[in-house]
């Protein structure tokens, strides 16, 4: 139980990050604690508010008044929110029904959608418990200082709506949400996926290669059921080399897993079952909720931006357009992964024992995923078939691999071939054409290649 609860709390502390109420919750309760701390420090210093303009408020002394400017700014701010929300969540529906159902997580994450719900929110609050403090009774208390930092509150919101509508407008557009798409997903390779070799690796371990396998394999299961998001390396690598054992992963980040099926292998030195603490931390290491998230999936990100593409070429939308931005923003992330050493395939204790297999996809999963669904519902699109044709040239000109080089002209042949029965003559003689030229480039690179790596090595 104690293992769920653990599990329970880092999904919380997920959705909390990227929902609608850490955000505005700090809003509303510092402009809250704000009215009502300037309001009781006014009560008890009446001259704070005497630097105040006259002519704003001539009677300085009046409850009523600084009640009725309170109470029509609060609600004010209420009607706005429930118009603005509603209808930027019917926006965010026909959006989501014409691209893809997974962006509305990415409008929810918007940190500007949040700090908005937070100001107006905000600015509610600061006027309700601003409100006390405005009273005739036992004497005649007007909190001017407090209703003059309610109005600038009020403009300020104004202001910050304009700004969210214009965000908004310009968030919904096809290229906006792609474009974050790509960049996150980017920025998760970089976290991921480590630099060449020769260069800082956040993962590698140092030490002596030892292959040794322990003999004793124990079944690591799966305390709860979902997608597996993310796995913390760090503290998995301290269990192991501290109990002096080894894991393998048997599911990968963004996988499905079952309740009490197994998610990793333990190798142990004897047959002896390892206790429910350890056990327990071990299963803590492994973060399982309801859907796929981007904290380390990074084919989850590829797989969301080709949503969009399958959208845009299906013959209810026919946007082919949209379709070809898709792909060269999946250009732009293969691109980066493809330039980086694909990842370690185990980490190690300082003394070079392996300790952790790893288990993340590749070069061939990431283009698998980014490509082979397009290129098969877009057979008979010109424009994106030979944007796909472009694509792979501009990664046959980045890739460091034969491996890389060779799955790129794979690829390209299935593009090709899957064209042939499904678009007119003279197109498909274009961009047979177009791959050809592309093609008869590849022996070429791949010996310029080995030749930079011979002078390299001479270096």
């Amino acid at each position: 139980m104690a293992v769920k609860g653990l599990g329970l709390s880092r999904n919380t502390v997920h959705e909390l990050k990227g929902g609608f109420l850490l955000r505005p919750t700090v809003w509303v309760l510092a402009l809250g604690a704000a009215g009502a701390v300037l309001s009781w420090l006014e009560t008890l210093y009446p001259t704070l508010n005497s630097w105040l303009p006259v002519f704003l408020f001539p009677s300085r002394q009046d409850p009523q008044t600084a009640q009725l400017i309170l109470s029509t700014i609060a609600t004010s701010i209420m009607t706005v929110v429930s118009i603005v929300f509603a209808v930027m969540l019917m926006t965010l529906t026909l959006a989501s029904m014409q691209f893809s159902p997974r962006i509305i997580v990415n409008f929810v994450r918007d940190k500007v959608t949040q700090t908005t719900l937070g100001i107006f929110l905000g600015t509610f609050t600061y006027c309700l418990t601003s409100l006390p403090a405005a009273h005739h009774l036992p004497v005649d208390s007007a909190p001017m200082l407090t209703v003059f930092v309610g109005m600038l509150l009020a403009l300020c919101s104004v202001g910050w709506l304009l700004y969210f509508i214009h965000h908004i407008s310009q968030a919904i557009s096809v290229s906006h949400i792609v474009d974050r798409l790509a960049r996150d997903t980017c920025s998760m390779v970089r976290k991921t996926i480590p630099e060449r070799e020769g260069e800082s690796s956040t993962l590698q371990a140092q030490g002596i290669s030892t292959t040794r396998r322990l003999p004793f394999t124990f079944a690591v299961l799966a305390d709860r059921t979902g997608y597996l998001r993310s796995i913390s390396f760090s503290k998995l690598l301290e269990l192991t080399c501290r109990h002096k054992v080894q894991l393998r992963f048997t599911k990968r980040v963004g996988e499905f897993c079952t309740e009490d099926l197994a998610i990793a292998e333990l190798y142990l030195e004897s047959d002896d079952e390892p206790n429910a603490a350890f056990l327990g931390a071990l299963r803590a290491c492994f973060e399982i909720g309801p859907t796929r998230t981007l904290q380390q999936d990074v084919e989850f990100g590829i797989l969301q931006i080709v949503d969009i593409a399958l959208k845009a070429i299906s013959p209810a939308v026919n946007d082919p357009s949209t379709a070809v931005t898709c792909v060269d923003q999946l250009s732009r992330i293969l691109i980066l992964a493809i330039q980086r050493d694909s990842s370690p395939t185990v980490l190690r204790d300082p003394e070079g024992q392996i300790r952790l297999w790893l288990n993340w996809p590749d070069i061939h999963r990431l283009m698998e995923a980014a490509f082979t669904q397009i290129r098969l519902y877009a057979r008979g699109d010109y424009a994106v078939s030979m944007r796909l044709i472009k694509v792979l040239g501009d990664l046959m000109g980045v890739a460091h691999r034969a491996t890389h080089w060779t799955l790129i002209y794979q690829c390209g042949e299935s593009i090709r071939d899957g064209c042939r029965h499904h678009m007119a003559p003279r197109e498909w003689h274009l961009l047979s054409e177009r791959w050809t030229q592309l093609g008869s480039l590849w022996p070429s690179i791949r010996i310029r290649k080995e030749r930079m790596r011979a002078e390299e090595r001479e270096d």
